[in-house]
């Protein structure tokens, strides 16, 4: 569903800013992983998912997804293959807009727009059954501005948002990051519910190792903008954050972990 073949990037080239964000970045995903991804501060991680969502352009190699290469399409046109969450809250949704038109938003995403009434009274009732998944209550509010919400509310509309198309790949960048650890548990469990119930195809950063052991069906460690450690499988379930740890500091050398790659 996805391959990363061979992507550099380098941001500043010439100066003294120069920093070589991925180096020669190989990964593979096939239909229905659901991936986490760890590493420390400048591994490149956000980099990537910039590249796969098209936000970044590549100096070299190719992306190809579900056998398309898109390496040199713009963000907008990858837009219909991609689902995407961001760490911050409030850069998934319209705020001054309702819970429903926001919903009416991601379901005519890639489709025409026409001058017909906004939303049917099927779509909403849809719309109520696909709020009751996120178990927020959020189905009695169709008509609350997105704006009075939590950002744990929020973020979890977001999420059912993102993959309110079914999208052929999920990217969620640290989407739990911004939240209480209550929340955060409750919009992981949810995440795990939708990528399970649709089958979708999932890089999920997360700086909490705990929780990249616990999700998905394979863990990779980025270092130097390249995949250092690829885990899958019965070996990832048996996998500890002792294990971790020490695979990190076997390929960054230091035993100090980076601050963000320990636990909350």
């Amino acid at each position: 569903m996805l391959e990363i073949k061979g992507v550099y990037k380098t941001f500043n080239a010439g100066t003294v800013n120069e920093k070589r964000a991925l180096n020669g970045l190989n990964l593979t995903l096939a239909d229905g992983d659901f991936v986490t991804v760890i590493g420390g501060n400048g591994a490149g991680k956000s980099t990537m998912l910039n590249i796969v969502s098209g936000a970044y352009t590549v100096d070299a190699g190719t992306i190809t997804i579900d056998g398309q290469n898109v390496t040199a399409l713009p963000e907008h046109k990858r837009a219909k293959f991609i689902g995407r969450v961001f760490q911050d809250p409030m850069m998934g949704t319209a705020a001054t807009m309702q819970i429903e038109e926001n919903l009416a938003l991601a379901a005519r995403r890639g489709q025409r727009r026409t001058l017909r009434a906004g939303i049917t009274r099927s779509e909403r009732e849809e719309y109520r059954e696909m709020l009751k998944i996120l178990d927020l209550g959020l189905e009695d509010r169709l008509t609350s501005k997105v704006g009075l919400l939590s950002g744990g509310q929020r973020q979890a509309l977001t999420l059912l948002m993102a993959t309110l198309k079914k999208p052929k790949l999920l990217l969620l960048d640290e989407h739990t990051a911004a939240l209480d650890p209550k929340t955060a548990a409750k919009v992981l469990d949810t995440t795990e519910k939708i990528v399970d119930r649709d089958h979708l195809t999932t890089l999920m950063i997360t700086h909490n190792m705990r929780d990249a052991i616990a999700h998905g069906n394979r863990l990779i460690m980025l270092y130097d903008g390249r995949v250092v450690l690829d885990i899958a499988g019965e070996e990832k379930k048996k996998l500890t954050v002792e294990d971790l740890l020490e695979q990190f500091t076997k390929v960054s050398g230091s035993d100090e972990a980076d601050d963000k790659l320990l636990l909350s």
